[in-house]
């Protein structure tokens, strides 16, 4: 059995082994991490050998701890990713570099649209009829999407979202409110095969699908990093927030996961502000007194223009993980359209939660 897993911010973890009697037999581990010393990695291969194949990726390094020589550094991976790693070979969880991914980049769209979309082209990934995708975003309208099971009333001002013209949508992920505006919002989702987050927690799931996107803003110069469970940071503050459905296998595919991006380009702290009821809780859980310090538009960060970010984004992940130009065929269209009109600009759908 053979495991991939790159750390987040840190470097790749790979590790091959054998299950004999239900129990890790001819364990290898290695990668471009550094070690010190040598006997470190000999020690950890004999820490894993005889580990009973449900033990967890928490229980595994735990081995690894107990072994390590004195005086060990680890640098670029850590115990929890070397299990994190084993896990995945014993799920057989597949890597980026074993699929064809497909960009979709069309014209703006209306907020239920593009609610839609990522439903339906989720769905086509997770019965197996689409390959892996990854689809930016491009609004039509402003607008304001609540978490699945987030209140409409304790998120949204209505004085204020009438006041600005905003839409107001629920998607089908968890997670916190967005605030969007055209020409000032980077949004993308990631339509993926279930089996490449095999072996991940729910939390490590998201880490391992923003790495990508880390990666892309080193290489315009911003240090940003994964900040648990689903926001990107930097020094100078949130940028960005992720969400995630999982939708079960169909057709005999192999069911997929949706991971989707906002980030702010640029920002009317202001308008939010109207729009948006924005608690005290939520003001403490992310350490700042005030909301318009919460979020760090990327346009001050970078310099550029947002079309220019988007097109950096995109080189990195074909650099990385290869990208081939695509679209929505004619009958996901019509799926996301039906699915636009019966269900998310439905009453029922939005105020499903008061």
């Amino acid at each position: 059995m053979h495991g991939e897993y790159k750390v987040p911010g840190g470097k790749l973890v790979v590790v091959d082994l054998e299950v004999v009697d239900g129990e890790l037999s001819e364990v290898r581990v290695a990668g471009d991490f550094f070690l010190e010393p040598d006997e470190a990695l000999a020690a950890i291969d004999a820490a894993l050998v005889g580990a009973p194949a449900a033990t967890g990726a928490e229980g595994l390094a735990a081995r690894i701890d107990a072994a390590l020589p004195e005086g060990t550094v680890m640098y670029g991976v850590t115990s929890e990713g070397i299990g994190v790693a084993v896990r995945r070979a014993l799920a057989r969880a597949t890597d980026w570099s074993d699929y064809e991914w497909q960009l979709i980049r069309e014209a703006p769209q209306s907020p239920a649209l593009h609610m839609a979309l990522d439903e339906v082209i989720t769905a086509e990934v997770a019965a197996g009829r689409r390959p892996p995708t990854l689809r930016v975003w491009e609004w039509a309208e402003p607008a304001v999407i609540i978490g699945s099971f987030q209140s409409l009333r304790n998120e949204v001002d209505p004085e204020g979202a009438a006041k600005h013209g905003i839409t107001v949508v629920r998607r089908i992920s968890g997670g916190g409110a967005m605030f969007v505006e055209p020409g000032n919002t980077i949004t993308y989702s990631l339509s993926v095969p279930a089996p490449l987050v095999s072996g991940l927690s729910f939390a490590d799931s998201y880490a391992y699908l923003d790495d990508w996107v880390l990666n892309a803003f080193a290489d315009m110069g911003i240090k940003a990093w994964y900040q648990p469970l689903n926001d990107i940071a930097t020094e100078a503050g949130k940028i960005g927030g992720a969400a995630q459905k999982r939708m079960v296998a169909t057709d005999g595919g192999p069911g997929a996961v949706l991971h989707h991006v906002t980030m702010s380009y640029d920002i009317d702290a202001d308008k939010m502000l109207e729009v948006l009821r924005i608690g005290r809780e939520k003001m403490s859980d992310k350490g700042t007194k005030s909301a318009k310090k919460r979020v760090d538009p990327l346009r001050r960060q970078t310099g550029l223009p947002r079309e220019a970010v988007i097109d950096r984004m995109l080189a990195s992940f074909a650099a990385h993980h290869g990208l081939t130009p695509g679209h929505i065929t004619p009958a996901e269209m019509s799926r996301a359209e039906h699915l636009a009109t019966t269900k998310f600009t439905t009453p029922t759908w939005t105020t499903r939660i008061p």
